[in-house]
């Protein structure tokens, strides 16, 4: 596949000029190769991908109680079903966060009119956050949650 050295759009093979730019090409793979090492990496927007490290094998097996972490105190299964589990662990620790995140704006909700848009809003982000969780744990990824996902309290 090869690309515009000057637009970066997708030429045919052996292509001499751009179709939409117009621009001459060198027909170089080195200087496509070039534009498409300037593209943005957004691999890691949202947080850091640690199923790298973890072990295939603990991740096939222990999926279901990772998914579990995200439903609210639910997080203290992994914990006690799977305490060697790496990838359990992790989830356990997002659900915990999410979990903790959940209480404190329960308190916000407290206060009239402010806490309660603030605690609104704050349960449709927990709700999407817990949404993600369960796609990563279910798809045998450990990736950490969008805002929150860097605080670790379970090692």
């Amino acid at each position: 596949m090869a690309f515009c050295s000057k637009c970066g759009a997708q030429l045919p093979d052996n292509s001499a000029v751009c179709p939409s730019c117009g621009a001459q090409q060198d027909n170089n793979a080195n200087q496509q190769q070039a534009y498409v090492n300037q593209q943005p990496n957004y691999a890691n927007v949202n947080g850091a991908d640690f199923t790298g490290q973890m072990d295939p094998n603990d991740i096939q097996q222990n999926k279901v109680m990772a998914v579990l972490a995200y439903f609210g105190i639910l997080f203290l299964i992994p914990l006690l079903a799977a305490p060697n589990s790496r990838f359990a662990r992790f989830h356990a620790n997002q659900g915990l966060i999410l979990f903790l995140a959940e209480v404190i704006l329960g308190f916000i909700a407290i206060i009239p009119f402010v806490g309660w848009i603030l605690c609104g809003l704050g349960e449709i982000a927990a709700f999407v956050f817990m949404i993600l969780g369960i796609v990563h744990a279910a798809n045998g990824e450990a990736k950490e949650l969008p805002l929150i996902g860097k605080i670790s309290i379970i090692k």
